[in-house]
């Protein structure tokens, strides 16, 4: 299985801490590199943690609040004095609108291509924003103060051919197992064999991030056996402000079947995490708490 990788950048609220950079997550899967928000210190934060900015391919910025998006200036201008040449994708709510703002706020211009992806945030349905051979990732509406999207990274199941299940059909490794790959069936001494007859199926896994956002059904069905919920969790018991609790978030996870819950973006105020750990794990056996730095691998 190629390895997919979560690394927090910034765990934090909207008013950072020297423990806690604003919001900000770093996903690579094999060759492919993104950017969940992109709040300030970002740039601070990749170079910490030894990754490379040169490798992001794609930022998706779940809303236009400064602590999820104001680290991109920097980083675009970083970029273009590295001698970047490849375009940069950079999707959210109205993202053409604010990423033609970043660019009339720089004095020059990008120095490469920018190109803007509009995600939809009003309808409830969920949205494909981007579909490769193995996974996709969508989106759907999150209930916050501004127009707000939950993202989620999904592989598609893989089918690895069994040698001893194809044996019981006399197939064995050579061009007939290249054709019945390609083609998902195949004719062989007189016998219709499919793919899935031979094969053992692996499931994909599934990654969720909330972004800032009450806890909500749309978001509950995004994360459905998800191997990996980060949810907003500003609060200890209570969701307000149209941000969730440390209780609610996990209530979601358990109700969604979700694998591990991750919890991030607490308020300042919490300089002892302890608290939102314990009541999150009285809903959900498997909760951590996000911190700055921190590497998950899936």
């Amino acid at each position: 299985m190629k390895p997919l990788e979560v690394v927090i950048l910034g765990s934090g609220s909207i008013i950072p801490t020297r423990e806690r950079h604003h919001s900000s997550i770093w996903v690579r899967r094999e060759g492919d590199t993104f950017l969940w928000d992109c709040g300030e210190g970002t740039q601070r934060q990749i170079q910490k943690a030894g990754l490379s900015f040169m490798k992001i391919d794609k930022i998706f910025i779940t809303h236009w609040h400064a602590d999820h998006y104001a680290g991109l200036l920097g980083l675009i201008e970083t970029l273009n004095l590295e001698g970047r040449e490849r375009r940069l994708d950079i999707y959210g709510p109205d993202a053409s609108r604010f990423v033609q703002l970043l660019s009339d706020m720089s004095w020059y211009d990008f120095g490469f291509e920018v190109k803007a992806v509009d995600v939809e945030y009003e309808d409830e349905e969920e949205a494909i924003l981007l579909e490769e051979d193995e996974y996709i990732i969508k989106s759907v509406p999150a209930d916050h103060s501004v127009p707000a999207v939950a993202y989620c990274l999904e592989e598609k199941d893989s089918m690895n051919i069994n040698e001893k299940k194809a044996a019981k059909y006399d197939l064995h490794p050579g061009p007939k197992m290249g054709e019945i790959k390609k083609k998902g069936k195949i004719k062989h001494k007189g016998q219709d064999i499919r793919l899935e007859d031979i094969s053992d199926k692996n499931k994909g896994r599934k990654l969720v991030y909330s972004g800032d956002t009450l806890p909500t059904e749309t978001i509950k069905n995004l994360s459905r056996e998800a191997d990996l919920l980060i949810h907003d969790s500003t609060f200890l018991d209570e969701s307000s402000h149209k941000h969730a609790s440390a209780k609610d978030s996990a209530k979601l996870a358990n109700q969604a079947n979700v694998k591990k819950l991750l919890l991030t973006h607490y308020s300042r105020r919490y300089k002892d995490t302890d608290p939102l750990l314990k009541i999150a794990r009285q809903h959900h056996d498997n909760v951590e708490i996000a911190k700055d730095l921190m590497k998950i691998v899936l």
